[in-house]
């Protein structure tokens, strides 16, 4: 029976729990000198949860902002939110970090991102404290102490917080999510990875999919279908055990990969473009009670295309590619109703409390202006929309968006559409585009259902001291034999069955990469910082960028529901007051120095993470090597060198690295030495031998040279056998940082995406001789 308003939730302190692992109980049996003078008596284990602790599970959906469920007003079909919802309680003023990991580890700890040292992503780690990369031992994550009260733990998905020098097969694996309190870990452990073809991770062993893209795989479905898996072993195994259960979408996460039906419904949906879009869903959102009457509709940034800026023969492929995301997003909804309905089938249901946010940042811009391989914004690379049409047209036209052919992603206005009615989007922790997304809980044992949203103010690291206060849990102070910071969180439990509870805080900071914000007790002032997701390459100016420089903004948020009203210079001490605060709140949690995430993308991308060595010896079938941590082919001078031996007509890859996206590989086909440089889609540079190699031992050396000092300069490739010139050319465009952010390097075959059309058909396609050993160094 569901609780009632004014009834508690929140369960009896448990006893004992300051200190993790707990201690082992004694022998309650005396031993004698033999079993006759012996007494033996079962040891009596303290009850260390309520006997009727509920199952948790959260679901976490990836790059998407409020005004794309059709739940609150969008157009993207989400039956299974809606299910949710009806069933249980809303939050439409939750908020996250305007980013990936940070909200990850702050939402599993309940600390604050910065003083868990995840200001940036794991890729962008600093020597900063606030931006380290790593969740220290000092803030244990939920599961960890979940796991030590006896719940059994798994997580699927997105992980992305491990540090990206740490993901190959070597470990160490402190730091994946089986070093971090799951048990059980299946998904991928990077940012994104391709929902066709990515390199997935089974706890601590890198795995392949179990299907290909032809035989229909999908990650989100396979990510479905293994939580499921395990909800069953669980239910035959550990009936008794109640679980935590963290399922991490990577959708809507770019690449935009969907299955053609599933984007073909919504074919014409958004043909007159985000400019409408946004007129639309801010009417229903108001019609469904989501947002205020009295709420404003933001306008758009200047630097932001309208849609009547977009030229006609270009609009049918930002349109699609809307369509695709539509599809994608509709998609992942429907396997989150997977998992719902397995609970219920498994009897589960009743007692779980089941947490479903929407995003872990605003929708994402990184698209730019619609992009049909997304990691060129990431390095830099000018094109054109011409471009990238000239180029899918090539591969089969529109259709091909969505497909394992192209890592579509949307343009930036869509993004901005998709967070509506605010200004911003991810990155922008300025704005609540960037920060406020949409949470429901279910618990119908205890939760009777509420249509009307709550409205107070909460924050990503308020879910763990929530969970806690339901379970009547203490937040441990030692785990492990490492003493534990306070939770930054505050919980909301009693606002589960009370509206009028009080519950979150009333003062909480908000940065990612020099954009930033404070809220407190109804206001927020807020600073754009010196970037904009929607504008491509560096800032003019960003040299010589300091955060005293920035302009701020301020809002009653009590009164301006979505920051369209700026009060700055109305309000100038009250502004002072507000920067002062999140001065404070910056120092208190390792902010400092502002904008510190940008050290490494902007000020200094040599300290990238990359591997420490200059050398590398691989043996002949060595696969799957993160490229974060394999030799960086495409962008430094190097040589490989390849001892092998070859048989007549030889076929298949010596070496592969990247995917069909974006990256280079060295095959045999039908005895000629192919080199391939697949600049993501834009551009292919092949190197062809005039003559094949000829049976027999043979040293190929491939020579990569810089011919000037730009990042992004001209590289010369110089082919040999045996000392003998085989092949060469010139590779016009370079990559200045690298080719995926899932991707691997592999030898004698090519796995994950196949770099090279020419081999797609034949893929893996293992080479038919045998190779001895491989050498890189970096010249």
């Amino acid at each position: 029976m569901a609780a009632q308003n004014g009834e508690t939730i929140t369960k009896p302190r448990l006893p004992d729990g300051g200190v993790l692992p707990f201690p082992p109980v004694p022998s309650a049996s005396i031993a004698g000198r033999t079993l006759q003078e012996s007494t033996y008596q079962e040891r009596s284990i303290p009850q260390r949860l309520h006997e009727d602790s509920p199952n948790v599970v959260v679901v976490l959906i990836d790059d998407a902002g409020p005004g794309l469920p059709t739940t609150f007003g969008g157009e993207v079909t989400t039956s299974t939110l809606d299910r949710i919802c009806a069933e249980g309680v809303t939050y439409n003023r939750f908020h996250t970090t305007a980013m990936c990991s940070p909200t990850r580890a702050s939402l599993l700890t309940g600390r604050n991102h910065h003083e868990i040292g995840n200001g940036q992503i794991a890729e962008l780690a600093n020597d900063w404290d606030g931006y380290a990369g790593k969740i220290p031992r000092s803030s244990a994550t939920v599961a960890e102490v979940l796991k030590q009260y006896g719940y059994a733990t798994a997580a699927f998905g997105k992980w992305h917080n491990t540090p990206a020098e740490e993901t190959t097969a070597a470990g160490p694996f402190d730091n994946w999510p089986t070093g971090l309190g799951f048990e059980y870990f299946y998904g991928f452990l990077a940012g994104e990875a391709s929902q066709y073809e990515p390199n997935l991770v089974r706890n601590t062993t890198q795995v392949l999919p179990p299907r290909t893209p032809e035989e229909g795989y999908h990650l989100s479905e396979d990510l479905a279908d293994d939580a499921i898996s395990w909800l069953r072993r669980h239910r035959s195994f550990n009936a008794d055990k109640p679980f935590f259960l963290y399922w991490a979408s990577g959708c809507l996460h770019g690449p935009h990969h969907i299955m053609k039906p599933w984007a073909d419904k919504y074919a014409g949906k958004f043909d007159d473009g985000w400019d409408a879009y946004r007129e639309r869903v801010f009417a229903r959102a108001k019609a469904k009670g989501w947002i205020p009457d009295d709420a404003e509709l933001t306008e758009r940034d200047e630097q932001l295309a309208g849609w009547d800026d977009v030229p006609d023969d270009e609009k049918p492929f930002q349109r699609r590619l809307m369509e695709v995301a539509a599809g994608y997003g509709e998609h992942v909804d429907v396997q989150v109703g997977r998992l719902v309905d397995e609970l219920e089938a498994l009897g589960y249901a009743d007692n779980t409390v089941f947490v479903y946010i929407w995003g872990d940042n605003g929708s994402s811009g990184e698209g730019q202006n619609g992009t049909i391989s997304e990691l060129l914004a990431q390095n830099g690379i000018p094109t054109t929309v011409r471009q990238h049409i000239d180029a899918l047209d090539e591969l089969g036209g529109l259709d091909v968006l969505g497909s394992p052919l192209v890592d579509n992603q949307y343009h930036a206005a869509w993004a901005w559409a998709g967070s509506t009615p605010y200004k911003g989007m991810k990155l922008m922790a300025s704005h609540l585009g960037g920060t406020r997304n949409p949470m429901a809980v279910r618990w119908p044992k205890v939760i009777a259902p509420d249509a009307e949203p709550r409205d107070v103010f909460l924050h990503c690291n308020d879910l763990v001291p929530t969970i806690y206060d339901i379970l009547g849990i203490d937040p441990p102070l030692v785990v492990n034999g490492e003493p534990q910071m306070p939770l930054a969180g505050a919980s909301f439990a009693q606002t589960l069955v009370d509206r009028d509870a009080p519950g979150g805080k009333s003062t909480q900071y908000f940065e990612i990469m020099g954009s930033r914000a404070i809220y407190h007790e109804g206001w927020m002032a807020s600073a754009r910082g010196p970037r904009l997701p929607w504008v491509p390459g560096t800032p003019e100016g960003m040299a010589t960028w300091t955060p005293d420089n920035d302009e701020w903004e301020l809002y009653h948020l009590d009164e301006d529901w979505s920051q369209a009203n700026d009060l700055a210079a109305e309000e100038p001490e009250r502004l002072a007051q507000m920067k002062e605060i999140f001065m404070v709140e910056a120092a208190r949690n390792a902010v400092l120095p502002v904008g510190g995430g940008l050290w490494v993308p902007v000020y200094h991308p040599e300290l990238r993470i990359a591997p420490p060595y200059r050398e590398w010896r691989f043996p002949g079938d060595m696969v799957r090597m993160p490229e974060f941590c394999a030799p960086a082919l495409g962008t430094k001078n190097n040589v490989v060198t390849i001892d092998a031996e070859f048989p007549a007509d030889a076929n298949g890859v010596l070496y592969a690295l990247g995917s069909g996206a974006g990256g280079l590989t060295c095959y045999l086909d039908g005895g000629y030495l192919v080199y391939e440089y697949n600049l993501f889609l834009m551009q292919r540079t092949t190197i062809r031998s005039e003559e094949k190699v000829p049976a027999g031992h043979a040293r190929i050396v491939i020579t990569t040279v810089h011919t000037d000092a730009s990042p992004a300069g001209p590289l010369t490739v110089t082919i040999t056998r045996d000392d003998q010139p085989l092949a060469g050319g010139t590779v016009p465009v370079s990559v200045p940082l690298l080719f995926t952010a899932n991707d691997c390097l592999d030898i004698g075959r090519c796995l994950g995406s196949p770099v090279s059309l020419a081999y797609r058909d034949r893929a893996p396609f293992p080479f038919t001789g045998e190779i001895s050993g491989v050498h890189v160094a970096y010249t």
